[in-house]
């Protein structure tokens, strides 16, 4: 349900705004995780599973909502530093999940926590000062912190955004048959835009990275005897240094110049160059060093693709933009894995190896359209 749900509940957060769309998808979320809590019987297990299948979006409306408030050149800083936000609570849910499953009906204990916590969640949005001071914070902290915008560039952002309220409260009032018909005319005009080759380039390398860590445990223990608890903390220990590589993306950035291509093509490379590493590694040291890179290089990774995306697509459609790249992302989930298992049939190395094939492809593909990135990309920084 996330696959298809994603770039039609993107879309309907452009068009009825942020708050309320984030607002219904938490409330909504938490509404599901009650009924789990709730659940006796294998049908209502399953219905259960609707609504946060359909509404749980939440982490790419954030990210939709952030790039709003946020200048181009302070994106990636932001985004990363959101990434790593989210990776603290993936790594530390599973541990709490798992005491709390020790204990007697611990699995609806746990449901029902999940479930206050997205009401806490909503609380917080609903606090959250939506007004024309979000704008004004913006521009002083852009002008603290780059001071490189004009008086005018200042004035056309409070009227841009003042604009989009005023838009997104109209179509908050609009029937649903208007809504619905507004969200389909939005996703035919980003399916009939030239965006396929960043779409591409995020499905291949979403499928490369999916590919290396799909028989990860399996593949350490058939190429090395070492035991799944081991290859568990090595997947903990990526995950650690996947939230520090996430707060020095604004150096990083700084040192790039601000140029979300060439940081994208390069860490792409070094992921590739890294999945390669480990395919062929002969000690389990080479795989502790190349997962120990590929912590940084697909997390900054991660980060430069949402930021092409938005930035080749623009602003105004950033929900749509983020639905659709997570639809694009829940396909190589799909496929991933049967991939995997068809390269595994030939080689323990299978899936790594056809994982560096597709990197491959996804660097050739931003090669070939380099002029259109590098174009947008002094647009962005001439405008800054």
């Amino acid at each position: 349900m996330q696959l298809f749900s994603s770039t039609f509940v993107g879309c309907w957060s452009d068009i009825v705004g942020r708050r309320y769309s984030l607002l219904a998808c938490i409330l909504l979320s938490a509404l599901g995780y009650f009924l789990l809590g709730n659940s006796t019987t294998v049908f209502l297990f399953a219905v259960s599973r609707v609504p946060v299948g359909i509404f749980k979006h939440t982490l790419s409306i954030s990210k939709a909502l952030l790039s709003d408030l946020v200048s181009e050149r302070d994106r990636p800083l932001v985004m990363g530093r959101f990434n790593a936000a989210s990776s603290v609570g993936f790594i530390l849910g599973p541990v709490v999940g798992g005491y709390l499953a020790e204990f007697e009906g611990g699995f609806y204990q746990t449901s029902f926590i999940c479930a206050s916590i997205f009401l806490l969640n909503g609380g917080l949005v609903w606090m959250l000062p939506w007004s024309e001071e979000n704008t004004s914070n913006r521009g002083h902290y852009q002008d603290k912190g780059t001071n490189c915008f004009s008086a005018k560039s200042n004035h056309d952002l409070h009227l841009k955004s003042a604009t989009s309220r005023a838009v997104a409260n109209s179509s908050l009032f609009q029937s649903p048959w208007i809504q619905v018909a507004t969200v389909l005319k939005k996703i035919k005009g980003i399916a009939c835009s030239n965006l396929w080759d960043v779409f591409l380039v995020r499905f291949l390398m979403s499928v490369a990275i999916l590919l290396y860590y799909s028989n990860f445990t399996l593949a350490l223990e058939e190429r090395f005897g070492v035991k799944p608890l081991f290859a568990g903390y090595l997947m903990s220990y990526s995950s650690a240094l996947g939230v520090l590589a996430g707060c020095l993306l604004g150096p990083i950035t700084r040192l790039y110049h601000h140029n979300t291509y060439r940081l994208l093509l390069h860490s792409s490379t070094f992921t590739c160059v890294l999945i390669l590493l480990y395919a062929s590694a002969l000690s389990i040291w080479m795989v502790i060093l190349s997962s120990t890179f590929l912590a940084f290089s697909t997390t900054i990774g991660r980060t430069c693709i949402i930021d092409l995306e938005l930035t080749v697509g623009g602003n105004e459609a950033s929900g749509t933009l983020l639905g659709v790249g997570q639809s694009v992302t829940s396909v190589g989930r799909i496929i991933a894995p049967l991939l995997s298992g068809i390269a595994q049939e030939f080689s323990p190395c299978g899936p790594p190896s056809l994982a560096v094939g597709l990197a491959l492809v996804a660097i050739v593909i931003m090669n070939a359209n380099k002029q259109k990135y590098c174009s947008r990309g002094s647009v962005k920084l001439k405008d800054q």
